[in-house]
């Protein structure tokens, strides 16, 4: 059997497919970005064509890219964007609103009231999670209640819910599969991570029928075939995770203790803690990390929700840049004698604050400041983000107090950045020589279930070290600056 093993690796802002040999080498790439769309302020919304149409474009660009086949491919993997909600009819397979994206706030309220009603405590309790319109749950509610008739028909069976991951499944499998895998269900809201199951209570708590949830697999499940008409053959669907979960395969962190950080659009650090499921007592969640083989690993989680998106905001917005590269270079030539802060709440705060009115601000202009403090300041307030994280996960656990930050996304190609963030963690920072490790842990799911890729420890042998950062900022500069952004997050918070 072939080697080749595709992954689609959908994104929040694009949809990329990448086609790798068996020796984990990209042979063929396609990248399509699809719009945005912000009907309020705080809300986020795609829509679900734009995703569909934007997958199947890629998986045959990366094929053809690939010189090759989909005869080929011997399975494909998906990883998605999380806690992103589609409700669909299962007739039509059409949507019944624009998907709610992961970052959307317009359930705050709801998430409010159920604090307020003493519901939190519960819903940590089965899910890991502290409530927050970040995850499905309450989007799923808001869908069901204000798209009219949707309540009714989701009763009846008429209509399914699912994670980007679910409504893909559904759309490549001509509508035979309606399913997700652990990863994606325990980012709901609704899915007790002990019991590995949906939970009843949960359920009637948000009004969500059973009958629109998706049956829930291992990672490495089997997913069904593709319909040959897409691609021109049936490819074999063998591995879902989260984005997030992806990586941390992708960066072979299968023991307790290993971590990685991903910086895409946001920023997610994930610590391996094994078959132990920790409880945070410092707002991080506790999540599946992956099943494998019935075989269930948890971790804790820290979610930044801008890092990438806040280089976006200065192309976007303000317009001071054209290309998100140029960023470290102007960041390089920042006048050191500012400390300018970047509070990047543009839709809220996440791990540790979770304050989901929070706004962005920026402390400590001058009339001197200028396009590259501002640079520096988007670049910092990553690092700064993610040291909040690592200090709460070291406060949760004793197993993350001397481990090695493993890196990937987007934002890890600029040097600048990845000594900044050594910097401020005063801790050694690995880049990988595949930067790829979301859709490369999507890609090992199923190349491994389909026979074709080694196990975890054949995996893990073979990840290679590009780069390692070391800290080299002084203390006394690096608690001046963890100090300043300590009291701009202060002033920012609402709560």
């Amino acid at each position: 059997m072939s080697g080749y093993v595709l992954a689609i690796d959908q994104g929040t802002t694009s949809t990329r497919a990448i086609v790798f040999d068996d020796g984990f080498r990209i042979k063929g790439v396609a990248q399509q970005e699809f719009p945005q769309h912000f009907p309020r302020s705080g809300w986020v919304e795609h829509a679900p064509d734009d995703i569909w149409n934007s997958v199947v474009e890629t998986v045959r660009g990366a094929i053809a890219d690939a010189s090759i086949t989909a005869a080929d491919i011997a399975a494909i993997g998906i990883t998605n964007q999380r806690e992103t909600v589609v409700v669909w009819d299962r007739e039509t397979g059409k949507s019944i609103h624009n998907a709610i994206v992961w970052q959307d706030r317009r359930t705050a309220e709801f998430c409010r009231k159920l604090v307020s009603d003493g519901a939190e405590p519960m819903i940590t309790e089965k899910t890991g999670l502290i409530v927050d319109p970040y995850f499905s749950g309450t989007k799923i509610a808001w869908l069901l209640d204000h798209v009219e008739g949707a309540r009714a028909k989701a009763e009846a069976g008429t209509l399914a819910f699912g994670t980007v991951d679910s409504f893909l499944l559904f759309k490549l499998t001509g509508g035979k599969i309606h399913a997700t895998d652990a990863t994606n269900a325990s980012r709901t809201m609704l899915f007790d991570i002990s019991a590995n199951d949906w939970d009843e209570e949960l359920l009637r708590l948000l009004k969500v029928p059973r009958a629109i949830m998706p049956d829930v697999k291992d990672c490495d499940g089997d997913f069904g075939l593709t319909d040959a008409a897409l691609f021109g053959a049936a490819i074999p669907l063998l591995g879902v995770a989260g984005d997030q979960h992806a990586a941390t395969l992708g960066q072979a962190c299968f023991e307790p203790g290993m971590l990685k950080s991903t910086y895409g659009t946001g920023c997610f650090a994930v610590l391996n803690t094994g078959q132990e499921r920790v409880a945070s007592r410092n707002r991080l969640l506790t999540t599946i990390a992956y099943r494998l083989a019935g075989q269930t690993s948890f971790a804790l989680e820290g979610s930044i929700f801008i890092a990438g998106a806040a280089v976006q905001w200065l192309r976007d917005g303000l317009k001071i840049i054209d290309k998100a590269e140029v960023t470290g270079p102007m960041a390089a030539k920042a006048d050191p004698e500012q400390d300018v802060y970047l509070v990047p709440a543009f839709t809220g705060l996440g791990a540790p604050w979770w304050d989901a009115e929070a706004r962005g601000a920026i402390f400590g202009l001058t009339r001197k400041t200028g396009p590259e403090e501002f640079a520096k300041a988007a670049l910092e307030a990553v690092c700064y983000q993610t040291a909040d994280l690592l200090n709460a996960m070291k406060k949760d656990w004793p197993g993350a107090a001397d481990t090695v930050l493993r890196v990937d996304g987007g934002m890890v190609a600029s040097n600048y950045t990845m000594q900044c963030l050594a910097d401020l963690l005063n801790a050694p920072v690995d880049r990988p020589v595949v930067l790829e490790t979301t859709a490369l842990g999507a890609a090992w799911l199923a190349g491994q279930k389909a026979g074709v890729w080694p196990d975890q420890a054949g995996f893990a042998a073979r990840w290679r070290l590009e780069r390692q950062f070391s800290p080299q900022m002084d203390a006394v500069t690096r608690g001046r600056k963890l100090t300043g952004w300590a009291e701009a997050v202060k002033r920012t918070l609402t709560q």
